[in-house]
């Protein structure tokens, strides 16, 4: 007999099943609350989308921890500011250096969420973009190749891992 987690499925569980069908359930409220014959379509709807989540939804090998990301939200939110002010100085004062280009970065991060995490995070920071994630190194558009983006790479790496507890700190 094969492993459901080896087929890269996930697992079904009673508890994952009934949040999933809560929070579909409310998502389905959200968009109909005037209407309730709508549940004629949406109840069917929402146990088949529940039900179809498991097949489709990849396998989770790791958790994350719920503490390690409420400290992860200043860290970005401070981040995003120091890039945001980084980025307007540099609108504002046309003698300060702007040298765009492509930066390749390789990443310990394990393959799946962690990855994902932090190309979609590295492209709501100020001043890079994500243009690519082969295997493990992800490729940036940045404003600024002299700047230290290899540093504040590492950082966010850092904090993601700690999320995720994977590697990544260990550098």
């Amino acid at each position: 007999m094969t492993n459901v987690a080896s087929q890269g499925k996930t697992p079904f569980s009673f508890s994952a099943a009934a949040w999933r069908l809560l929070l579909l359930s409310a998502f389905w409220w959200l968009l109909n609350t005037s209407d309730g014959q709508s549940w004629l379509i949406g109840g069917p709807a929402v146990i088949a989308a529940a039900a179809l989540s498991f097949k489709l939804t990849p396998a989770r090998s790791r958790r994350w921890r719920p503490l390690a990301l409420l400290r992860f939200i200043p860290f970005f939110l401070l981040e995003s500011l120091r890039g945001g002010w980084d980025v307007s100085l540099r609108v504002l004062r046309p003698s300060l250096p702007i040298h765009p280009g492509l930066f390749r970065y390789s990443t310990r991060l394990a393959p799946g969420m962690p990855r994902i995490m932090l190309l979609n995070t590295a492209s709501l920071l100020p001043g890079t973009l994500s243009a690519d994630l082969q295997d493990d190194c992800l490729t940036l558009h940045v404003l600024d190749t002299d700047s230290s983006v290899a540093a504040d790479m590492k950082r966010l790496e850092d904090r993601i891992a700690a999320i995720f507890h994977t590697a990544g700190n260990s550098r």
